[in-house]
């Protein structure tokens, strides 16, 4: 089989969700491409969408060991590596970035790492550039929204993360951090309509639940509160059953009790932390 042949099997598989299918196909050539950096680099994506985190970064590692110079591999490849605190991978991002300026994921990448290692007026200025690029990417107007949280500049966070919303309306992950935002900004009526609709379609997330609990309890749309509040006890596990019980115990309490939980530790300490998370 030919490379191109094979990466492109492979992606087709990614995009139809079938990720064990592409890993599959890609190990079964990996020997015949050794030395190949882009097929160690998707195997290394269709190992991390399947959980395998820790084989992802061997993935990536060899093929940043391969000295890759295709922008979408370094980047990817990457990216890949800095959910572990590799400093291997500012060199690649930055790499990609310098040598591929007109690429829009190679600038979302290395924007997306400078953000959360505290480089913000750096990571502005990538994220802007990979929006100029692309502006109807949803994943680069939410990183783009991410550097301005960071930097304090809230209304431009939910200026461009609502842009992500709207070019990505089912993503519940945005649409929660969203509905933080707006929470932080003051708009919280908005705000308490994002976290419902980001609950809703983050069907596995325990506290995007307790967060649009919390909101519509403060809001007094009490029946949505214990919907929400119920979808939590569900999914939540042993260690997480304490916190679902404060959650209740604050609704219960009646909407001034649970608007100050929201507003004063649950949402601030929930936004600080989803800020954090890498793309």
């Amino acid at each position: 089989m030919e490379l191109e042949t094979l990466l492109e099997r492979a992606h087709t598989l990614g995009e139809e969700g079938d990720w064990g299918g592409a890993a599959e196909l890609l190990r079964e050539h990996l020997e015949e491409f050794d030395e190949e950096p882009a097929v160690h680099c998707w195997l290394g994506v269709a190992e991390r969408e399947m959980g395998l985190a820790g084989v992802a970064y061997e993935r990536f590692k060899r093929a940043l060991e391969l000295e890759p110079a295709d922008p979408h591999v370094l980047a990817t490849a990457g990216s890949g590596i800095a959910l572990f605190d590799d400093p291997d991978a500012e060199r690649a991002l930055r790499t990609a970035a310098l040598t591929a300026p007109d690429v829009p994921l190679a600038r979302l990448m290395y924007g997306a790492y400078l953000a959360r290692e505290g480089f913000t007026e750096d990571a502005l200025r990538e994220l802007k550039a990979a929006r100029e690029l692309d502006p109807d990417d949803a994943q680069i107007a939410y990183e783009l929204g991410v550097g301005y949280a960071l930097t304090g500049r809230t209304d431009e966070a939910c200026d461009a993360v609502g842009d992500a919303v709207r070019l990505d309306p089912d993503d519940g992950w945005v649409r929660t951090v969203f509905g933080l935002l707006l929470l932080e900004a003051g708009r919280d009526e908005e705000a308490t309509g994002e976290l419902i609709s980001g609950a809703r379609a983050s069907s596995d997330d325990v506290d995007a639940q307790l967060v649009a609990a919390l909101a519509a309890a403060a809001t007094g749309l009490d029946d949505t509160a214990v919907e929400m509040l119920e979808r939590a006890r569900i999914l939540a596990a042993e260690g997480d059953l304490a916190l679902v019980a404060d959650v209740e115990e604050r609704i219960d309490a009646g909407a001034e009790d649970a608007g100050a939980e929201l507003r004063e530790d649950f949402a601030p300490d929930m936004l600080r932390s989803r800020l954090q998370e890498r793309p």
